[in-house]
């Protein structure tokens, strides 16, 4: 065969496949690309899908063709060595063609990707030093050819063959946006559909017995399952069980108790949310607080849940504010709801009078504050007065909250005050007469993962004022206020609100998914798998797609540890707080003994964690501790997923229960951790140990926090904790923000300086020496932001930049 020949019949099948891509044959130079249609949506039904965010593809890398002597020799044989110039000449000529580009989003390249293609295009062939043979005769058509001269517009077939490699998400879209359909979840729990469920919702405020009325059905039925949110109420639905003569088993994600001694699985089971099983058949279900279907980071397991549960009778207990959602859900599944509605059992009143001061307090006061400072803070005060308190908090072991409030609700222990956080919302029943709000702002996350000051919602506030008063305890009626007179409107305004309705129910992707994610995308970290779901995902108005930040960043994580997918998912869903550098750090090394095949033993865990403990000397000592028993918790929950790995949880537990004694000692002795802390700290500065946001009554800036070490004038503070107040509250009512710039422009200078102090915020020491550096500052010339020689700067280099 003559060489000018063979270059056409190497030529034909691209060009071919060009020609046809056009419906034609004519080349794309004669025949400009047309528009394609709307793709059909990932459900058949013609609609247009939703447009995949592309920023979230990430490209594989391939190799130059380095070696590959024998196609070396076909291309170079068969035409000549290419000229590299030339083709990087040709190369960009082809890339800014408008006919190419075209061409290319047609195929799924929008500008982004086409971009990113041809970069590892050009690359590709610059650094090879030889490509196939078919491509080098196009390439070698193109920059000299003579019989056939070839056109940059041949490349295509050969660029998108590439960009295909290099995205492989391009070949399976419709794939991939089938299998991130969320829009049916009714469908994924055939034993439910199944059967014909009788739906009953008992809908009341705290402390109504709507979950008492649901419990004694559950405990009447021949099997049943309890759903809780927490591992307390989880325990107490055993506990209470097992003492009616109800065989009933726990299921938590650390521990599995039974009781039957020979193991045996009893009809009844108590269970955290997330253990719940949804192939078993039970008679009677209970699921506890279903409003928390719409929580942005847990939701999804209410919905499993309610949708999921194999059971006769389905009995939801939760806020009126979760009945219309409910009641759309089950339309869906062809479910009735009854609503059964309860009203609270003993009165609560609303005081018209703040405590001020804790000289105020008295037996069965619970203060309410919403970070770990303000609960030290406040305990020491309360300490300093010659009382003793009881102190709450939510990364206290289940174990030392349930003995605190046992402290807290003895009538023959000398402690009458409770300190605590929001934690007292769920799971303890505590014997409190009245409720006070430290603060009425708290740290929240969003629907996005981000972090917020915000003030509490109505929800939140009848959850916890709903505490005081308990049915069946000493007190009769429950009281709320507040700390401070001018948070009490707030809060009164606040309580009055009816609560909005619940909107929607989360979703979250299951491991199968995402293992079929991962056959399409094998090269996709695990993290980036997660992000295309989401991206790709569908749902309809009744869901959502919770949260995953904390999935991803544990997938960043361990992403160099060599593991299989399901035990990578599995450990991604490990429950820890990823603000607690211990655990995650501990998780990482869990990660990497179990990629090696090595069983993490009792031994190592105690190398690891330096135990046997001592008893904290410090709060520090004391924070270090619950980390500990975190890291505890984590074996545990391991545990139960990877027997033979973790093959000592009985010795775990046995040293976790002596670990909650320690911690035990430690809350009891709080005061006094807090005094070593302080003594222990430079004069004039005042520790932070805690890792939620530094939050009291009166907001910081993350400015006026980060520069504290330097020279802060005191209008530099005000305008920084003005600006905190503002913008928390930029998600309130107009009427609620109108009352709080009043209230912030009330502030003076001295009453700001006295309330810091007050709050512990602020010490003398620090207030003297503001104090000095606003005086040297002043006689030296030097002004703080915000002062009139800055504004009269500001405005002369304005008018400047006017002329």
């Amino acid at each position: 065969m003559s060489r000018c020949a063979w270059p056409l019949l190497r030529r034909l099948p691209a060009r071919a496949a060009l020609a046809l891509r056009h419906g034609g044959g004519s080349s794309p130079r004669a025949r400009p690309a047309a528009s394609s249609a709307s793709s059909s949506s990932a459900n058949g039904d013609g609609g247009a899908s939703r447009a995949p965010d592309t920023s979230l593809f990430v490209p594989v890398p391939l190799k130059p063709g380095l070696g590959g002597a024998a196609e070396e020799d076909v291309g170079a044989e068969l035409t000549r060595p290419l000229d590299k110039g030339e083709v990087l000449k040709n190369l960009n000529k082809f890339y800014k063609r408008k006919e190419i580009q075209r061409l290319g989003a047609e195929n799924g390249l929008d500008a982004r990707l086409f971009h990113q293609a041809f970069i590892s295009f050009r690359k590709y062939i610059m650094e090879s030093s030889s490509v196939s043979a078919d491509l080098h005769i196009i390439l070698n058509d193109i920059c000299c050819g003579f019989v056939l001269p070839g056109h940059v517009d041949d490349l295509f077939p050969f660029f998108l063959r590439h960009a295909k490699q290099i995205f492989p998400m391009l070949d399976c879209m419709d794939d991939l946006r089938k299998i991130s359909d969320l829009r049916l979840p009714p469908n994924w729990y055939p034993d439910a559909r199944a059967i014909q469920r009788k739906i009953i919702f008992h809908a009341g405020p705290t402390n109504s017995g709507k979950t008492y009325h649901a419990i004694q059905r559950f405990l009447s039925a021949k099997s049943g399952i309890y759903c809780g949110p927490l591992k307390l109420l989880a325990h107490e639905i055993f506990q209470k069980s097992n003492d009616a003569n109800v065989p009933c088993d726990l299921v938590t994600g650390e521990e599995r108790l039974f009781a039957n001694e020979d193991s045996r699985q009893a009809p009844h089971v108590a269970c955290t949310i997330e253990m719940c099983s949804t192939n078993t058949p039970y008679e009677v279900a209970v699921i506890d607080e279903i409003q928390m279907i719409r929580d942005p980071a847990r939701g999804w397991a209410w919905t499993r849940a309610l949708l999921g549960l194999c059971a006769e009778e389905i009995h939801v207990c939760g806020e009126p504010a979760a009945i219309d959602l409910v009641t759309e859900l089950m339309y869906t599944t062809g479910e009735e709801v009854e609503v059964r509605n309860y009203e609270r059992l003993t009165p609560l009143t609303v005081l018209d009078y703040a405590l001020e001061s804790l000289d105020n307090l008295r037996a069965g006061d619970c203060i309410v504050c919403f970070s770990k400072n303000d609960i030290y803070s406040v305990s020491r005060q309360i300490e300093a007065r010659g009382l003793e308190c009881a102190v709450i908090y939510g990364s206290l072991p289940p174990g030392t909250k349930l003995e605190q409030a046992k402290k807290f609700n003895d009538p023959d222990d000398p402690c009458k005050i409770l300190v605590a956080t929001d934690a007292i919302g769920m799971g303890l029943n505590l014997c409190i007469r009245r409720i006070i709000f430290n603060s009425i702002v708290k740290p929240t996350v969003n629907e996005k993962g981000e972090k917020e000051i915000d003030t509490i919602t109505t929800s939140q506030a009848l959850q916890i004022a709903g505490r005081a008063g308990r049915f069946g305890s000493s007190f009769k009626q429950g009281e709320v206020t507040t700390m401070h007179r001018d948070d009490l409107a707030q809060l009164k305004e606040i309580l009055r609100e009816t609560v909005p309705p619940v909107q929607a129910a989360g979703l979250h992707p299951t491991p199968e998914q995402i293992e079929m994610f991962a056959y399409h995308l094998p090269d996709a970290t695990l993290s980036n798998l997660i992000d295309i779901f989401v991206s790709l995902s569908q749902v309809d108005g009744m869901y959502f797609v919770c949260n995953i930040d904390d999935f991803k960043f544990l997938a960043d994580m361990i992403q160099h540890i060599p593991l299989n997918l399901r035990s990578r998912y599995v450990f991604c869903t490990a429950p820890l707080n990823r603000k607690e550098p211990f655990v995650c750090t501990t998780l990482l090394k869990f990660a990497r003994q179990f990629s090696r095949n090595e069983p993490l033993t009792f031994d190592w865990l105690c190398r690891h964690t330096k135990w046997p403990l001592a008893a904290p000397k410090n709060i520090k000592e004391l924070v270090h501790l619950e980390a500990v028993h975190d890291v505890f918790d984590l074996y545990l929950w391991l545990s139960y997923r990877f027997m033979d790995m973790f093959p000592d949880a009985a010795l775990v537990r046995d040293i976790q229960k002596k670990l909650d004694d320690i911690i035990q000692i430690g809350v009891c002795n709080i005061t006094k951790l807090i005094r070593a802390s302080q003594s222990a700290a430079a004069p004039g500065t005042a520790e932070v140990v805690s890792e939620d946001f530094p939050l009291s009554r009166t907001q910081r800036d993350p400015r006026a926090v980060s520069e504290r070490q330097g020279a802060a004038s005191p209008e530099a503070l005000s305008i920084a904790v003005d600006a905190a107040g503002l913008r928390r509250a930029k998600n309130v009512r107009p009427s609620r923000l109108g009352g709080r710039q009043e209230e912030l422009k009330s502030y003076g200078r001295g009453s700001l300086a006295n309330r810091l102090l007050r709050e512990g915020l602020l010490t003398q020491e620090m207030l003297r020496q503001l104090e000095s550096e606003w005086q040297d500052q002043h006689r030296n010339g030097r002004y703080g932001f915000g002062s009139k020689r800055d504004d009269q700067h500001s405005s002369k280099e304005t008018r400047k930049k006017r002329k």
